[in-house]
């Protein structure tokens, strides 16, 4: 038979061959895909596109897999540069990009995670001609030579081989070409973005061809620091690669690739929603925020720096033998992350952030698969990865920092602004510290973070078609996951190493025995609380020490933002996380006709424990607990106290995050028609362990949710009503719930719903495709609109939104126009114009907690229009 029957009986044994266990999602197709330029994947009727999405060319109308396509031609019309800007046309998926021009997190149907923490892998895996991008930054340049892009719905943790419990972003780049040719591309839009792009593609010899590319962009920021009057928000990256590919048409065929990029930017935009107190204090020193949401005018005391260099290569081949086929992907990968950050986001000197990252990673592959022409066939494969990942990261003190801090004590402000003594000096000279000490040190923090992962997984599939029409698939993925984790900090600030119910119940006691405070030693205390004579007074000065009222100390806690860190490993935490998990597949499909198919999953996934590689890493609570107000003296017996190894204001939380376990049960209809194409699927998807991220105002807490599910339905369809005129409807609806999540920052969750997932996302667009007679000349138009239903950006905020008992909270919704025109001459001209947020709609992002500015919410500004127009010659 071999493999020419279409429909799911035919799809499922092509599944066989290029894929680990797939789950029977609804195919979603855009069918403005369906006339694609000379590098777009093979089409087979007016409204059929050829994917990969289970690693073997198939219709996408076959592909037992949830996949939205968009492909090169449709990146070229609405000027879709990287993955940022993939969300306006794949409604389940969202896209944000926060702190740093690196700072991208990329969400499914509602999960997603590891933004801002090396430590943290995505939950939605991004793969790059197979070759899996293991950290966001490695995947936002700008994408070159697309062929198209793949967005799979759900849990795919044997599809690609590395799990991904959320779902995968699949980039398929074009392979080179035995026949010469290439383009070239130079776009020119408002805030002087300057875009040039192009490639060349040929013979070498008769079996071995090659093809070049590389690209320019540049832009002016949309937002300025005014007070030094540089861009902000800008564009300035670059990149260039090449591939070799030997095919003599014999049974063995290989692809070599090799790329480098960098990002050199100044980002990103935050505004001021909410002054709390402290913007007093700054303003006293002189200091200025941005309080014009919208108005793109920002005000810092320097210019930040985003830098990112990524790199590598990988090769793929492949075999044939027969009924057996074979596939081997290797790839070494590195990508180096800088950045300088203006934490206060004022112009007052007060916080910095530097951190210097590094990641190494290494991917090795191996597929064999089956091509028989009986009822079973099978496929059997194994994964490996190793990656190491190093960090160096300070935060500094600014000049004005304890100036500020002083006003918010209640120092004089003549005291405090002329350098006279005042509060702080007050508080050194009653806790021993030297004089002008208190955040007086030029960094407040500096850490050293490492962590080396290793994992392998076997998976495969076995494919029954017991009757014509009918397909049964049991799928299996076995994965071992092992990291080993080193974390260190220094702790400079001399008030944040003082416990100030320690430091009272130390000074009751010396008074008590009329001795110094210096003598008070851990058996003293022991003997002093143990003794059934001074037991009483021990009870009342520990009491005293918690006591607010009594204990004037206490008022400092909020200026410690950075005690003293526990090292790990250490001889109680080991500093390793060790996970395996079998998961596995089980679905039926049925053609019910050659224009209709039904089908049913049930499917597992799984995501391995990810490390809290920060400042905020914390020791889990059963290896110890603190005191109250973070007392050494008076918390109980743990495994870190018992061994000596407590140090002041050490506090538990969360050194690691456990595995995500998924699972995913579905129901699904796809109909192809002449001119139609109608997807729908329902679907009810869960998380158990889902690793929580949030943002606490000074550090970032990574947590387990219990459980996280959502329930939805997806909708995708595609009309050609006339020549030349395609409309496609795309929409995702999802009902979400944390079925359990009781420890979160914001406290006890559970049966709450998930902020920042919208009820209803729509992207839809007309094409129209107007041909000028027989000339081979055309125009084509394009519009589309993206739709994200009204939400709370997210369920609080750990400071503003606690003091508010969660009443005030911040929401958004979107709506996107996007417009392109072109018009494509037979020689191989084409100039077109182009906008995207042609409305201009704002929106916010999303907001946090001022940092280390109680009360002050701040966020991120959705970007404005952008507009242009190109010129581009195919040759």
């Amino acid at each position: 038979m071999k493999f020419t029957k279409s429909g799911f009986a035919g799809a499922a044994r092509f599944a066989l061959l290029g894929s680990a266990a797939a789950i029977a999602f609804p195919a979603t197709a855009l069918a403005q895909d369906a006339a694609p330029a000379d590098d777009e994947p093979e089409v087979v009727d007016s409204n059929v596109i050829i994917v990969t999405a289970s690693k073997r060319e198939q219709t996408l109308q076959e592909t037992p897999i949830s996949v939205s396509v968009t492909s090169g031609e449709t990146l070229e019309q609405a000027q879709i540069r990287d993955v940022l800007d993939l969300q306006t046309v794949a409604p389940s998926l969202r896209v944000s990009q926060l702190q740093t021009s690196s700072a991208s997190t990329f969400i499914i149907r509602g999960f997603g995670n590891g933004d801002n923490n090396l430590g943290i892998e995505p939950s939605v895996g991004v793969f790059i001609d197979g070759v899996f991008r293991s950290r966001s930054a490695a995947a936002l340049s700008d994408l070159p030579n697309v062929q198209r892009i793949e967005v799979l719905n759900g849990p795919q943790s044997t599809l690609f081989g590395k799990n991904a419990s959320a779902g995968v972003i699949s980039v398929v780049t074009r392979e080179p070409q035995f026949d010469f040719g290439g383009k070239v591309e130079a776009s020119y839009g408002n805030f002087n973005a300057i875009i040039l792009k192009g490639d060349i593609t040929g013979p070498i010899t008769d079996s071995v061809a090659f093809s070049i590319d590389g690209g320019i962009n540049k832009r002016d920021g949309y937002a300025e620091i005014v007070n030094l009057g540089v861009d902000q928000n800008d564009r300035d990256r670059w990149n260039v690669g090449g591939q070799l590919l030997f095919d003599n048409g014999g049974p063995l065929r290989i692809r070599a690739k090799g790329d480098y990029s960098e990002i050199d930017e100044v980002c990103c935009q935050v505004s001021t929603l909410v002054s709390g107190p402290v913007t007093g204090a700054i303003n006293a020193v002189g200091g200025q925020l941005s309080t014009d949401f919208f108005g793109y005018d920002a005000f810092l005391n320097f210019v930040p720096s985003n830098q990112i260099t990524n790199y590598g290569g990988s090769i793929q081949a492949d075999l044939e033998l027969g009924a057996l086929s074979f596939t081997s992907i290797t790839a070494y990968r590195e990508l180096d992350n800088f950045f300088l950050s203006d934490i206060d986001y004022s112009s007052a000197d007060l916080a910095t952030e530097t951190r210097d990252q590094s990641v190494q990673t290494f991917t090795q592959e191996f597929r064999v698969a089956s091509d028989f022409d009986g009822p079973i066939n099978f496929l059997l494969g194994g994964f490996f990865f190793d990656e190491s990942i190093t960090q160096d990261s300070e935060i500094g003190n600014g000049t004005q920092i304890r100036d500020v801090f002083e006003l918010l004590a209640g120092g004089n402000p003549v005291d405090v602004l002329t350098g006279a003594p005042s509060v702080f000096n007050g508080v050194e000279a009653a806790l021993g510290l030297p004089q002008e000490s208190i955040f007086r040190q030029p960094l407040l923090t500096a850490e050293q973070f490492s962590m080396d992962n290793q994992a392998w997984s076997i998976f495969g599939t076995v494919d029954f078609e017991p009757i014509d029409g009918l397909v049964v698939t049991g799928g299996f993925n076995y994965t071992d996951d092992k990291k080993d984790f080193a974390l260190a900090q220094q702790s400079f600030d001399p008030l944040a190493s003082v416990n100030l119910v320690d430091a009272f119940i130390v000074g009751g006691i010396a008074q008590a025995l009329q001795i110094a405070p210096s003598q008070v030693t851990p058996a003293v205390i022991s003997g002093f609380a143990s003794n059934p004579q001074t037991a009483p007074i021990f009870g009342a000065i520990a009491g005293a020490a918690v006591d607010g009222n009594q204990n004037p100390l206490l008022a400092l806690q909020p200026f410690q933002f950075q005690p003293p860190f526990l090292t790990i490993p250490n001889a109680v935490e080991d500093g390793r996380t060790r996970d395996d998990k079998f998961t596995y597949l089980a679905r039926i499909a049925y053609e019910v006709s050659p224009s209709i198919n039904i089908y049913g999953s049930y499917a597992t996934g799984f995501k391995a424990s990810s490390v809290n590689l920060s400042r905020d890493s914390r020791p889990l609570n059963t290896d110890f607990v603190a005191g109250p107000r973070g007392s050494t003296i008076l918390a109980p017996s743990s495994p870190i106290l018992d061994a000596g190894l407590a140090l002041p204001n050490l506090s538990s939380g969360s050194r690691f995050a456990g595995p995500e376990e998924a699972t995913v049960f579905e129901l699904g209809f796809k109909g192809q028609w002449d001119g139609l194409n109608v997807n729908l699927a329902f679907f009810d998807q869960s998380i158990e362990g889902f690793q929580s991220l949030a943002f606490t105002g000074t550090g970032f807490a990574l947590r387990n949710a219990g459980k996280q599910s959502v329930q939805g339905f997806e909708l995708d369809s595609s009309i050609n009503p006339t020549d030349g005129l395609v409309l496609t409807f795309a929409m995702t609806y999802l009902d979400p719930l944390f079925d359990s999540f009781t420890g979160s920052v914001l406290g006890d969750l559970t049966g709450v719903k998930p902020a920042g997932i919208p009820e209803i996302a729509i992207a839809t667009s007309a094409t129209y495709t107007h041909e000028f007679g027989m000339s081979g000349n055309t125009l084509t138009t394009r519009i589309d609109y993206n739709h994200e239903s009204e939400t709370n950006i997210n369920n609080g905020l750990p400071t503003f939104n606690a003091a508010l008992g969660n009443t005030q909270l911040f929401r958004r919704s979107v709506n996107l126009v996007n417009l392109s025109t072109t018009l494509a001459l037979d020689n191989g001209l084409e100039v077109g114009l182009w906008a995207r947020n042609l409305l201009n709609d704002q929106f916010i992002t999303t907001v946090f907690d001022g940092v280390a500015q109680a009360g002050t919410v701040s966020g991120y500004p959705s970007a404005p229009r952008t507009y242009g127009g190109l010129v581009r010659f195919r040759f």
